[in-house]
């Protein structure tokens, strides 16, 4: 089995031809020995999903430049952003072109994006870390990682998803550690001319697909073919194919492996397609990655996190206008977050707390306490709580909070 990935792993990164999607997390995942894991320990708190709830996984991008270009904006990094909800909320604008015979496959995933709010030290961030390296190009050796050999040092992967934008030497578009792996190398590499849909990019990988490719590695999905000639891929709804398919493939593409006229689901993000030619996730694809956040798995702590933007637990879907962006909103924190008996209130850039209504709802969405806030850092008794998530909704309309509480 090993002599038929290395081959496979060999294919993948030598095919010849300048534009073709090429992964680097298969050759990672061979080279690299994960004898460190970030699964959830049984001292650490820790809860199972509410079935098809929204999660919401804090992000933070180490931008590494070597030069001007590969600085790029703060707008192509929120680009980014977007289209990974977009495509994993199955909102994206080219989900008409799924071929009618996978469309009842097609799902939305319920899993969504933001750049962190909060930075391990409970400071205001805007969830990207902008770095000068003299490092002129990084391999796939998670150089990237590290401050001491010209990158930068991940952030507490059981609490955000670390992206590192770079220049990568080859022809790598990026790679993903899988869930289990070394915490100090969890997360996600790409280039910094595919990240994003708008600034300094490449086609035809301008689309964003390339970071929603690579955190689906991250989640725990393989490739289609399962990285051998007629492989599997451990989903049950994503049909067998013969290997992985570059540029963008007429439907149907049948080959030797298909079982049925339908022929390749070339159109799925973990393809090797073209960004414009990539559209779905399955169903299976979805349980597998929401999977990994089950009790005990290891991306469960994620389900704990508060470091995003408060707007997104209330799990309704992504505006545009609460993307997150540069300049930080009018809003509310609280602490401690997780809270054993009372929790405070802190209004932050001229948010103002004094007379906003203050409701405290279960995840089933019953409403279990209701109070008017009587100062600007007012605090809440929550002794009474069983041990859970809460979400906390303050104000109404567009002055409307919701945080997202932990009690112990």
């Amino acid at each position: 089995m090993k002599s038929v990935l290395l081959f496979v792993t060999a294919m993948c990164c030598f095919v010849v031809g300048e534009a073709q999607r090429i992964c680097g997390t298969l050759e990672y995942g061979l080279r690299v020995q994960h004898n460190a894991s970030n699964k959830t320990s049984a001292s650490t708190w820790s809860r199972d999903t509410v079935p098809n709830e929204m999660i919401t996984i804090p992000v933070v991008v180490h931008l590494l430049f070597n030069t001007a270009e590969q600085n790029i904006s703060d707008e192509q990094i929120i680009s980014q952003i977007k289209a990974l909800n977009n495509d994993y909320r199955r909102l994206n604008a080219d989900t008409s072109n799924t071929p009618d015979a996978f469309k009842p496959y097609a799902a939305d995933t319920r899993i969504m994006f933001c750049l962190a709010q909060v930075d391990p030290n409970g400071r205001a961030t805007k969830g990207i870390v902008r770095k000068h390296t003299n490092v002129e190009y990084f391999l796939g050796d998670d150089g990237m990682k590290f401050s001491g050999s010209g990158g930068d040092d991940a952030w507490d992967c059981k609490k955000y998803l670390n992206i590192w934008v770079c220049y990568m030497f080859g022809r790598s578009l990026g790679y993903a550690t899988f869930p289990g792996g070394a915490p100090e190398k969890d997360g996600v590499v790409i280039n910094y001319d595919v990240f994003g849909t708008i600034g300094n990019l490449r086609a035809p990988f301008n689309k964003g697909r390339t970071a929603t490719h690579e955190v689906g590695h991250w989640l725990g999905l393989r490739h289609l073919w399962g990285d051998e000639s007629c492989g599997d891929d451990g989903v049950g709804d994503t049909p067998r194919q013969l290997s992985y398919n570059f540029n963008c493939p007429s439907f149907p593409h049948v080959t030797s492996c298909s079982t049925d006229g339908n022929g390749d689901m070339f159109m799925d993000y973990m393809d090797l397609t073209n960004d414009a030619c990539m559209n779905m996730f399955t169903y299976g694809q979805k349980l597998k990655m929401r999977s990994a956040f089950a009790n005990g798995g290891p991306r469960n702590t994620f389900l704990n996190s508060y470091a995003c933007d408060s707007s997104l637990a209330t799990g309704a879907p992504l505006p545009d206008d609460t993307l997150p962006v540069a300049k930080p909103r009018a809003d509310v924190r609280s602490y401690p977050n997780p809270a054993n008996d009372q929790v405070t209130l802190m209004p932050l850039n001229e948010y103002v707390l004094t007379g906003k209504e203050c409701v405290v709802f279960n995840m089933a969405g019953m409403k279990l306490m209701q109070l008017t806030l009587s100062s600007e850092k007012p605090t809440i008794n929550v002794a009474k709580l069983p041990a859970g998530v809460y979400i906390l909704r303050i104000g109404q309309g567009g002055e409307k909070r919701n945080i997202k509480l932990i009690k112990l």
